[in-house]
């Protein structure tokens, strides 16, 4: 009785939803024919029309049919796709600051470039978050065509790299077609820039450690568009962004943990809880551990600083598996993402477990790190005035 109540609750919702969002998107095709009739110069000079509008004092919802209705026109004139009934209402959803739920074919790419025209209006630019640089390229090639025609300018942030969208640069290499190198500055002050949720915090850390504010690359957080916003901000919401910096040289005691925890048996001296990722010594584990050390009591005062390697050491013999959580590579020990799958080069484990995972496979160990900024994914999205995301699976 309650799970058909909830569908109908539910139900009702989102009927409600489709009902206030109709009459809007009536009157965005009622426009079409008009918009058709426009040349390219004048459908292009739309956008300097909506902005001198907006500085008279008109706001985004006032010329949202309108700037709706020049984007789906631009898209089928540069690259042949026309914005659907149900891709109007998501770009209307999004530009209100909430979640849309777009099924696989429903299109999100282009359904982006409605909101994300429309808030770049104001001249404070608007970031499209996407999972990885592949897609962040792409997109910006694939969608750049639409913006450029309106007159905007699209970024691109990639990991050592930005670009411009420039239909008439060409590249050396297929895979950069129509993308002109630039500054991390110049690809932040384009009107709308695509990019990773790694690039983005990492550049806003980056930025609050220049001692000169002109080093500065971002300009601020007005409007944001978080594609797979269920990963992004569920899975990965409290994933820390680290900056870190080199400190003291590895302490020796990583190889002596790493030696001596592979002689611990399984449930006899220690309980491993793979679920929750923990793993605890036994009382008899214990006695082993202070007997090998040389110590009566590992947990006493004089001896605490010994813990956190044995620690370490135990969670990356039992817990830290290689060729699921990491890799070996040219010496070196490379994490992978749970989630994609993907290897995150320059990422570490930080307070030891990186070291203790470099010195179980017998590879050099790096020197500790020392944080020097650090923000969570959660936080960073927080700063935006106003954020809306995409999802399959909302």
């Amino acid at each position: 009785m309650f799970k058909g109540l909830l569908a109908k609750i539910v139900g009702d919702a989102n009927e409600r939803e489709l009902n206030r969002l109709r009459p809007i998107v009536e009157k965005i095709n009622a426009l079409e024919p008009e918009f058709e009739r426009l040349s390219d110069q004048e459908l292009r000079g739309k956008t300097q029309e909506f902005i001198r509008r907006l500085r008279a004092g008109e706001t985004l919802d006032d010329i949202l049919v309108e700037a709706f209705a020049a984007v789906r026109e631009a898209s089928k004139r540069t690259i042949g796709l026309r914005h659907f009934d149900v891709q109007l209402m998501g770009g209307i959803v999004l530009h209100e600051g909430k979640v849309a739920e777009m099924a696989t074919g429903e299109g999100k790419t282009l359904v982006a470039t409605l909101p994300l025209y429309l808030n770049a209006l104001e001249g404070r630019g608007c970031h499209l978050v996407t999972v990885n640089d592949y897609l962040a390229k792409r997109d910006t090639q694939w969608m750049g065509p639409i913006y450029h025609f309106l007159g905007l300018k699209v970024g691109v942030i990639q990991h050592e790299a930005a670009f411009l969208f420039d239909p008439d640069y060409v590249a050396a290499d297929d895979r950069y077609q129509n993308l002109r190198p630039v500054s991390r500055r110049e690809a932040y002050l384009a009107d709308i820039t695509y990019g990773t949720n790694h690039e983005f915090g990492f550049d806003y850390l980056r930025d609050n450690m220049v001692w000169d504010l002109s080093q500065c690359v971002q300009r601020g957080f007005h409007y944001a568009i978080v594609d797979e916003v269920d990963y992004i901000l569920i899975d990965e919401a409290r994933t820390p962004l680290i900056i870190s910096g080199p400190a003291e040289e590895p302490d020796p005691n990583y190889q002596r943990m790493a030696a001596l925890i592979p002689r611990l048996r399984p449930e006899v001296d220690y309980v491993v809880d793979e679920r929750a990722r923990v793993v605890t010594l036994t009382e008899e584990g214990i006695e082993k551990v202070e007997r090998w050390l040389g110590v009566d009591n590992l947990y006493s005062p004089e001896n605490l600083a010994l813990t956190p390697y044995v620690d370490n050491a135990l969670r990356a013999y039992t817990l830290f598996k290689r060729d699921r959580d990491y890799i070996v590579k040219d010496g070196q020990v490379i994490l992978v993402d749970e989630f994609t799958g993907r290897l995150m080069y320059g990422r570490r484990y930080s307070e030891g477990l990186h070291q203790a995972i470099e010195a179980k496979e017998g590879v050099r160990i790096q020197r500790e790190s020392l944080t020097l900024a650090t923000i969570t994914l959660q936080n960073y999205f927080r700063m935006y005035e106003k954020l809306a995301g995409m999802t399959g699976t909302a």
